[in-house]
């Protein structure tokens, strides 16, 4: 793993949390992306090498509704860079992590991801991203 690549913050409506994340981060929301094979809704904040994402529901199944009716808003993953996304999740399978995706799927911010399940990882959803080439 390469570096922490963005911190994912569950949201209840994004145009609520937006500005709240302008005046916290002190600079703008460079990008908003609809995931819709996650029925997700995300926006970026650069912070230093790191981004901020902020991820608000758009529908029943989505695993954001489901995480914000069981926890409400807050930190909802930790996501690291790659450079192999096939060998990484390789290496952690070896190494006895459960993956919550067979193969990578595409995220957002260009992005193949997959996820490390929380019980393996002291309850911290962690995610892998690599750019897409």
């Amino acid at each position: 793993m390469q570096k922490v690549e963005h911190i994912g913050i569950a949201v209840y409506t994004l145009e609520k949390a937006i500005p709240l994340y302008e005046r916290l981060l002190n600079t703008p929301c460079y990008k908003k992306e609809l995931v819709e094979s996650e029925q997700v809704l995300t926006a970026f904040f650069q912070q230093g090498h790191t981004k901020i994402e902020l991820l608000e529901a758009t529908g029943e199944n989505s695993a954001i509704k489901r995480f914000l009716d069981k926890k409400g808003e807050g930190l909802h993953h930790i996501a690291f860079e790659v450079e192999d996304i096939h060998a990484e999740m390789a290496r952690l399978r070896r190494e006895g992590f459960t993956l919550l995706n067979e193969t990578p799927k595409q995220g957002a911010d260009h992005k193949l991801i997959c996820f490390v399940h929380p019980k393996d990882t002291h309850g911290v959803l962690i995610e892998l991203c690599q750019e897409i080439r």
